[in-house]
């Protein structure tokens, strides 16, 4: 085993920076913490809370600090591409927010330069980590439900929390932005041997085209996969805003030829009502009277620590680092298979007709 300390950058000091930065701040092995944001204000409060040593509006700044060693990059979306490529170039590993990018072409150009420079990139499909998934994925591995031949998976969330990504990046749409985990999962439950070559979608417009975004309230797809597997998947964030998610609610199905397995992970069996109100992590001017305790996405702070899929990603990954040992991150090509599927449904709720993969 390898044991060596760390130098971390966090690029982006969002919800989810600021989350990866706090977390980093914990970990043994981090010996250098370094925060960039484009707003200087919000890169200094957040290296104030969790104690960074330098920070900086200037992304490539702070990747090149000769102390760093492996990059977050926690920027919006759209954003992606110039921070990793940086630091792919500087040899420096990153692990970036999914989905990889929201284009193919951004996509491909990080892929080229990782190509180039022999680096190594992982993309943060936290819901990899979440423990009910990773039970799944241990029963595939023994082969309990034998072939797979089918599953859906679907999930809801409000409009509070889509109205907050849709403002962010208007292009993050919930078919882009979420229910790429959901594609994420079956592929990997899949284990990568076969992969989507047709999809059918539909889509139905309403709360959020009203607003001025072109994001589809409700969106379901057929995905039939390469070894015959036929997927179904679905979702909708634009239920109403004071519905007591705090995050995703999902639950999925798998069908093999000797067995099946149901996760049910709409959290509503842990429920809170507060005359006081419950804050909504994502959106923290949003507050609601009854909360399903455990939905939010990325996990919750408790007892001083945080708990939860991003926490358990981000600590394997930084163990990885440091110890040589492999994880269940999702590579960069399955990420852009991820991508690539999630703009095929697009594509076919828009055309009405099906839509072959690859492009």
């Amino acid at each position: 085993m390898q044991h060596k300390q760390l130098g971390i950058a966090v690029i982006g000091a969002g919800r989810i920076g600021t989350l990866r930065a706090r977390l980093a701040a914990k970990h043994p092995s981090v010996q250098f913490l370094a925060i960039a944001d484009q707003d200087i204000s919000k890169a200094k409060a957040l290296a104030e809370t969790c104690g960074a040593d330098f920070y900086s509006a200037d992304n490539d700044e702070v990747i090149a600090r000769p102390e760093v060693t492996a990059v977050f990059v926690s920027t919006p979306e759209g954003e992606h591409a110039a921070p990793i490529k940086k630091a792919l170039e500087l040899g420096k590993p990153v692990l970036v927010e999914k989905p990889l990018a929201l284009t193919l072409e951004d996509a491909d150009d990080i892929l080229a330069t990782l190509q180039a420079t022999g680096g190594k990139l992982n993309v943060g499909y936290s819901r990899r980590f979440k423990e009910c998934y990773l039970r799944a994925k241990e029963q595939i591995i023994h082969e309990r439900l034998g072939k797979i031949i089918g599953g859906t998976a679907r999930v809801y969330n409000s409009r509070a929390q889509a109205f907050s990504i849709l403002k962010r990046d208007p292009h993050a749409t919930p078919v882009l932005d979420v229910l790429t985990y959901y594609v994420d999962l079956m592929c990997w439950f899949l284990d990568g041997t076969s992969k989507p070559v047709e999809v059918v979608a539909r889509g139905q417009s309403g709360v959020f085209k009203a607003a001025g975004y072109s994001a589809d309230d409700v969106t379901w797809a057929i995905i039939t996969f390469s070894d015959g597997a036929v997927i179904n998947l679905g979702i909708s964030y634009a239920l109403p805003a004071r519905y007591p998610t705090l995050g995703q609610s999902d639950r999925l199905e798998l069908l093999g030829l000797e067995g099946t397995m149901i996760i049910d992970d709409d959290h509503m069996d842990h429920i809170l009502f507060s005359d006081r109100g419950i804050p909504h992590a994502y959106v923290p001017d949003h507050a609601v009277n009854m909360a399903f305790i455990g939905s939010n996405t990325a996990g919750d702070w408790a007892c001083g620590d945080f708990w939860g899929s991003l926490g358990n990603e981000t600590r394997s990954w930084l163990d990885s680092l440091v110890t040589g040992s492999p994880t269940v991150h999702t590579t960069p090509l399955q990420a852009r298979m991820n991508l690539e599927t999630t703009i095929a449904i697009e594509r076919a709720v828009a055309s009405g007709q099906s839509v072959r993969l690859p492009f």
